[in-house]
């Protein structure tokens, strides 16, 4: 099967052999050969390409216009000997890509092809805007390190940064306002438990009140179960939140943080919760009329 247009003349071509041993081994075409070697053998003889010695071991016809380098080869625009020499000569991939890092290989229909290429942007991503001065200034002193004079220039989006901090903060308000009406719904279904218990227990509260219970007993009586019932509320959500966050890291690869002053700040909330809006029913409960409660069936 013909892989190449190329027509070899004299040698061999690049062989699988040479690809995997990265070997510094070269073809030259006919006008190099003729240019290089007037009087000499060119084959098993040294050709210098970009400070590099390579082994000629094929002489091709000289590549026109259209044609294509062979399967394990990439063309090398210039070789020299003591000179300036243009002609086409191949190399190994392999070995191309390892001692010429800084050229650009592109294939295209089965040819290939290299070119030297200037560094002109690198784009250095992190995990979140907190990062980017920080990153910003270890690469300061990264490039000054490496550089002889400051022939780069670092750039950083502060607009990028600051939109992200007014996203933040638009996010904030959001999840804040959305805390704030689920507490207060909450705090008023609370409240309602609260008020048909005491509604319920009138009786006993007026046995209590005629065995010398006094108004802070009462008080101190409700609160405590109002305390209690937001606590198992609040430990309930605080299991759920671990454990939301904890099955999106793993399915969804995210990270996710809990750190242990959320969890008390949660705790310390339900409770905060529970003794604003235990409040009332307790006060009711410690002023009822301890004659009208015994009579209340």
């Amino acid at each position: 099967t013909e892989i190449s247009p190329i027509r070899l003349i004299r040698g061999r071509f690049l062989s699988s052999i040479d690809l995997q041993s990265r070997l510094a081994v070269c073809v030259i075409d006919d006008q190099v050969a003729r240019k290089l070697f007037a009087f000499d053998d060119p084959l098993g003889l040294d050709v210098k390409i970009y400070g590099s010695y390579y082994r000629v071991v094929g002489i091709v016809s000289q590549v026109t216009p259209g044609e294509t380098t062979g399967a394990f080869g990439t063309k090398l625009a210039t070789a020299s000997k003591g000179g300036g020499v243009t002609g086409n000569v191949y190399i190994p991939l392999t070995t191309a890509k390892c001692r010429f890092p800084e050229l650009d290989f592109r294939f295209s229909g089965g040819s290939q092809s290299a070119e030297q290429v200037e560094l002109q942007k690198i784009t250095v991503k992190v995990d979140s805007a907190e990062q980017v001065l920080p990153i910003r200034d270890i690469l300061d002193a990264l490039l000054a390190h490496l550089h002889k004079k400051q022939d780069y220039n670092i750039v950083v989006p502060l607009e990028l940064l600051r939109q992200a901090a007014r996203t933040r903060r638009i996010f904030s308000i959001v999840l804040g306002s959305i805390a704030a009406i689920s507490l207060l719904v909450g705090g008023i279904g609370i409240m309602n438990i609260m008020l048909a218990t005491v509604s319920e227990r009138t009786r006993e509260i007026g046995i209590r009140r005629a065995l010398g219970a006094r108004k802070r007993d009462i008080i101190i009586q409700f609160l405590s179960e109002t305390l209690l019932l937001t606590w198992v509320g609040g430990v309930l959500g605080i299991i759920l939140g671990s454990l939301i966050p904890a099955l999106v890291t793993y399915f969804g690869h995210m990270p996710t943080i809990i750190t242990g002053s959320s969890l008390v700040l949660a705790f310390g909330i339900s409770a905060a919760v529970g003794i604003t809006f235990g409040l009332y029913p307790a006060y009711r409960a410690a002023n009822m009329d301890p004659i009208e409660s015994l009579r209340h069936e």
